[in-house]
């Protein structure tokens, strides 16, 4: 049709060791329409607006702007080509000024001399036309998150965007941020650019969108008129009803005490948790859509974020300001990016599993240590050539394991799990519920982050879930179905169980 500007027509995207995220997506974008966005996490949202901005090839399909193909090799190329994307985590430099941002890589001039006059002149342009009331000649960090969020999107005007592509942009707004960039979202639409919009909270969707088009395990499930279309009607196209259920083992009643309970804990990104608790011998889940405050949470009980408020840890009060606070109290945090937080992948395995108790220590007795990871690592099954070889060389699997077993090795009795599947195939992830199934029949406390709510629904006793940095309810897996619990996590209601 004459006014569909971006077509995208049955891509598919295959990664390394055949990982499908796409599988024969497709999508329809209007000139001057919001066209929104949904899918539950791992739906495959961020590889799609990836290959529409040039982040990714598709492995297969194809996608038009204005009528002609597009086969983008990089970023820069979609943004030549009209098509801007604007990052939950702006990429903008924050030293620089409004201006010089506005033109980075594309600013005005001859032979590598930039025309100011010009660039000034072109900068006021755009802000104005986003309705901003800050200078060009501000620096960006000097700007709230609300005009740094404006400033991408003037920018994205610099280079005449046809398509603007906002990943979650409302995360770090208050609601009179958001209507701000609301206001200047309906400004450019008058104008005839299309805006993708990307988003998990309805009510925003409904406030801003004209369709919305549904993803559910890499395929485009059906697209919506917003104003036609209930929210039950979404959320069954999000979650899907064939679902087949992964299966839950029976688990017998976790009859431990409390080993650690959480009063009151006010921190980073507006974490506000009241009434949390965990026992001996009990896997619970934390469940949440992105930037739902399971990380900051995690972090904070660990003594690596500050917070306010009261949590207790075997009836003692428990504040640590410092993560070897909490590991002293028998704390263990396996962190969402095991490569870089959670190991030193050029030293030995056995050197890595042994490196939380080595803390303060001055001289290490190196076959001592070997002794020490050996049967822990043996225990956690898991696979190595050698305990001298690098960990670097191990599997993602056996990397996570090596990662546990330092805590197992440390005494650790409440273990704080981010995302711990991530990356993993089948195998590996089953091995590691296995795993932690073990620890928590062996005493441990256990605590799973994790956005896969399949994988918390087969292992966990309980699942929290979180909503915008609060507890929004706490459910029983063994009495609760996982449809319910999803739904929860999607409108964000206020079920307590």
């Amino acid at each position: 049709m004459a006014d569909d500007v971006l077509v995208v027509e049955n891509v598919s995207k295959r990664f390394p060791v055949n990982i499908m995220a796409l599988e024969q997506a497709s999508l329809t974008v209007r000139r001057g329409e919001v066209h929104c966005l949904l899918g539950a996490n791992g739906a495959g949202k961020s590889t799609l607006l990836k290959m529409i901005a040039g982040a990714l090839r598709p492995s297969g399909g194809r996608m038009l702007l204005e009528g002609q193909p597009l086969d983008l090799r990089s970023p820069a190329e979609a943004a030549r080509a009209g098509i801007s994307m604007i990052y939950q985590e702006l990429d903008l430099v924050p030293q620089l000024t409004v201006e010089q941002n506005l033109f980075l890589g594309h600013a005005p001039g001859k032979a590598g001399i930039i025309d100011r006059r010009t660039r000034s002149e072109r900068a006021r342009e755009a802000l104005e036309r986003i309705g901003a009331r800050f200078s060009p000649k501000t620096r960006v960090e000097q700007l709230s998150v609300a005009n740094q969020q404006l400033t991408a999107i003037a920018r994205s005007l610099t280079m005449n965007a046809k398509v603007i592509i906002m990943d979650e942009p409302s995360a770090a707004l208050n609601e009179t941020e958001l209507e701000a960039v609301f206001t200047v979202i309906r400004d450019l639409v008058r104008q005839g650019v299309a805006i993708v919009y990307v988003s998990h909270r309805m009510a925003e969707l409904r406030q801003i969108g004209d369709r919305i088009t549904v993803l559910r395990g890499g395929r485009t499930i059906a697209t919506y008129d917003i104003a036609e279309t209930s929210d039950e009607a979404l959320v069954e196209a999000v979650i899907g009803r064939e679902r087949t259920l992964v299966e839950r083992k029976p688990r017998g009643p976790v009859t431990g005490e409390v080993a650690l309970r959480v009063e009151s804990m006010r921190g980073a990104g507006g974490l506000d948790v009241n009434g949390f608790s965990v026992r001996w011998g009990e896997v619970t889940g934390l469940t949440g859509l992105n930037g739902s405050g399971r990380t900051t949470f995690l972090r904070s009980l660990f003594g690596d974020l500050p917070f306010e408020g009261r949590v207790m840890v075997e009836g003692e009060v428990f504040h640590p300001t410092h993560p070897a606070q909490a590991i002293r109290r028998g704390l263990g945090l396996v962190p969402e990016s095991r490569k870089t937080q959670g190991l030193i992948l050029d030293a030995p395995v056995y050197k890595n599993a042994t490196l939380a108790s080595l803390a303060g220590k001055f001289a290490m007795n190196h076959n001592r240590e070997r002794e020490r990871a050996r049967p822990v690592l043996n225990r956690l099954s898991t696979k190595y050539a050698d305990l001298d070889q690098a960990v670097l060389q191990l599997s993602g699997g056996n990397q996570q394991k090596v990662v546990l077993a330092k805590w197992v090795v440390n005494g650790a009795k409440i273990l704080l799990l981010d995302e711990p599947s991530r990356g993993l195939d089948v195998g590996a992830k089953a091995d590691l519920y296995h795993l932690v199934e073990r620890l928590a029949a062996e005493g441990a406390a256990v605590i799973i982050a994790s956005s896969e709510l399949d994988e918390l629904y087969a292992a966990c006793d309980t699942i929290w879930v979180f909503h915008e940095g609060r507890i929004l309810s706490r459910y029983d897996p063994s009495v609760t179905g996982r449809e319910e619990i999803l739904k929860a996590t999607i409108l964000g209601d206020q079920h307590v169980h």
